[in-house]
């Protein structure tokens, strides 16, 4: 099931949706780093996290799939949202230098074909940056979140779908540790679940965050995506049935 863009965000002006995203900001803005005269893109619903890039990119893109719904963003001036396929993105090839995947991948049929586009749409040397729910992590167990929704994923099987893409893993952060509560008592004691939670390990982390390059060499190619008949029948005026005995 895809979060719809209403329930997303919905979430994001929560008290619990503030405080994910700050932290999960955090993550994203270490990772980017200088994104000055580069090409941005993001993908499934992240641009509650790509406000840092307006100013500073040369050209910022929210790319929203079809089947969740789409968003103007940014509220002032012209809109950077477009509403597609994310397996058939509107770009040329090599067209962006950072990608940012939020509420993406975990709601993709096919994520191997996912990430051949990407790497079609990657400059060479580009970067991306995701952000997916754990598998064994509380957030992705209660669906009172749209970190609840789709497929999670462990950091092996990312790691696995990245390499065998030509993406290799540059850094690792996992993020999320405070309960998926609206519980007063949580919200004020974020900072503390954080701290304890990088203490005791990733166990109780929500979700990982991952920044990968893309590799020089070709990625696995696309599948040739077979052609689609419509077989319509024959319109050749025919004469009615006759039973006998009628006439």
């Amino acid at each position: 099931m895809t979060s719809h863009v209403e329930r997303l965000i919905g979430f994001y002006k929560s008290p619990l949706g503030k405080i994910s995203r700050a932290l999960l900001r955090e993550e994203i803005v270490r990772f980017a780093g200088n994104v000055r005269g580069q090409r941005v893109l993001g993908l499934g619903f992240a641009t509650p996290y790509m406000r840092f890039a307006l100013d500073k990119a040369e050209r910022v893109i929210a790319a929203m799939p079809a089947r969740q719904g789409a968003s103007a963003w940014p509220r002032e001036g012209p809109s950077h949202t477009v509403m597609c396929d994310p397996l058939e993105l509107p770009l040329t090839d090599a067209a962006v230098d950072l990608i940012i995947a939020v509420h993406a991948f975990e709601h993709v049929s096919d994520t191997e074909e996912l990430m051949r586009e990407l790497w079609r749409v990657s400059a060479p040397n580009a970067r991306l940056i995701v952000v997916v729910p754990k598998r064994r992590g509380t957030w992705s167990s209660i669906d009172t979140t749209p970190f609840g929704d789709g497929h999670p994923f462990s950091r092996g099987q990312l790691e696995r779908l990245l390499r065998d893409h030509s993406f290799v893993p540059e850094q690792w952060r996992d993020a999320l540790y405070l309960p998926p509560s609206q519980h007063a008592l949580v919200l004020k004691s974020t900072r503390f679940f954080e701290r304890a939670g990088r203490l005791f390990g990733p166990t109780f982390a929500g979700v990982h965050c991952v920044l990968a390059r893309k590799e020089l060499f070709p990625a696995v190619p696309r599948r040739k995506k077979a052609e689609r008949l419509i077989r319509v029948p024959a319109m050749a005026p025919q004469a009615a049935m006759e039973m006998p005995g009628e006439r």
